[in-house]
């Protein structure tokens, strides 16, 4: 079955200006260098990993919002670019985002009721305002919202009161694909669990698909069918939630993982503490771009870039996994 959205290899490179020699000099920034994945109807893959490593750069390659500067995205077997013409209108009816910062979202000059029912001013011109009103008090109604907060401004509202008209907005025209931006990342612990069990509840009742992008794993863990951790603009590991969070296998994935607070395991846990500081993007090492920090780092790692495999969808980028793998039935002979 075909998935509803294909990347495949896609990068997004930027001419940035660093400091060097009298006027500084030009260098390559690589947000993103590399990505591949799908994502089937209904699913929910998360994406994890440090700030700075590329999350929403791909947000926004995968929506249209930026172009790229190699690689493909497909949505439903159509091609998805950054022209923005009546062709990318029409796609992004179905692909909708929930972004990190509310504020910025939303316009602070119209009425919650207004903001929701914009989608419908665009897509359904036919719609009178009384009829988006209408929907529009149905939405608030479905995300936990009262009726008496339409003609409020999103000034007037907390921050998970916003973060659910941002919901309520993205899932106005009933979209396949919900592309959530650390949608909680802002919020309370408290507001956090209700934003996110309302994301749950929803997709069961719709049945969009998801891609949800964190750097949170615990966060990630509940909301995901798939999880893909990100490394400098490169995924290193993917799998289930379950085989990545008790079976990882990359050393940078169990580095975050042996980071998630855990109270029933406090003093239990042994503590991987990474090593120096992630290399910027605009001067990525050469090879596995881990290696600088990773305590199985070997020659091969310093000389060529190690290609996602393994068995099953368990796959993991990483030449000392692989190697220990290839050794493991002579060892057992």
């Amino acid at each position: 079955m075909r998935p509803l959205l294909s990347v495949r290899d896609i990068k997004r490179h930027y001419q940035v200006r660093v400091p060097g020699g009298f006027f500084g000099r030009d260098a390559l920034l690589k947000a993103v260098d590399g990505l591949s994945f799908d994502i089937n109807r209904g699913e929910t893959l998360g994406l994890v990993g440090e700030s700075g490593c590329g999350k929403s750069t791909t947000a926004r390659l995968v929506m249209g919002h930026i172009p790229l500067t190699a690689g493909s995205v497909a949505f439903d077997g159509q091609p998805v670019t950054a022209r923005h013409d009546s062709d990318w209108r029409a796609m992004r009816r179905r692909m909708q985002m929930v972004y990190q910062d509310t504020l910025g979202a939303l316009d602070r000059r119209l009425t919650i009721s207004e903001q929701i029912g914009e989608p419908f001013a665009i897509h359904e011109p036919v719609m009178t305002a009384g009829q988006r009103h209408e929907r529009a008090l149905s939405l608030m109604d479905s995300v936990g919202l009262r009726a008496d907060m339409a003609r409020r401004f999103p000034h007037e509202l907390s921050g998970g009161q916003r973060q659910r008209v941002v919901i309520a907005r993205a899932l106005a025209l009933s979209p396949d694909l919900l592309v959530c931006d650390e949608p909680v990342s802002a919020l309370d612990v408290s507001i956090q669990a209700q934003v996110l069990n309302l994301l749950d509840d929803l997709r069961e009742q719709t049945g969009f698909a998801a891609l949800f992008i964190s750097h949170d794993l615990k966060v990630v863990r509940q909301m995901s069918d798939r999880v893909a951790v990100m490394y400098l603009g490169k995924i290193v590991e993917t799998g289930a939630p379950e085989a990545v969070f008790k079976r990882a296998q990359h050393p940078y994935t169990k580095a975050l993982i042996s980071a998630i607070p855990t109270p029933r395991n406090r003093g239990r846990r042994e503590r991987i503490v990474l090593e120096g500081d992630p290399p910027s993007p605009v001067d990525v090492p050469p090879g596995c771009a881990f290696h600088t920090r990773c305590p199985l780092a070997m020659t091969q790692c310093r000389l060529d870039t190690p290609l996602l495999s393994g068995d099953g969808d368990h796959l993991v980028a990483c030449h000392a996994i692989h190697q220990s793998a290839q050794s493991a039935p002579l060892a057992a002979e």
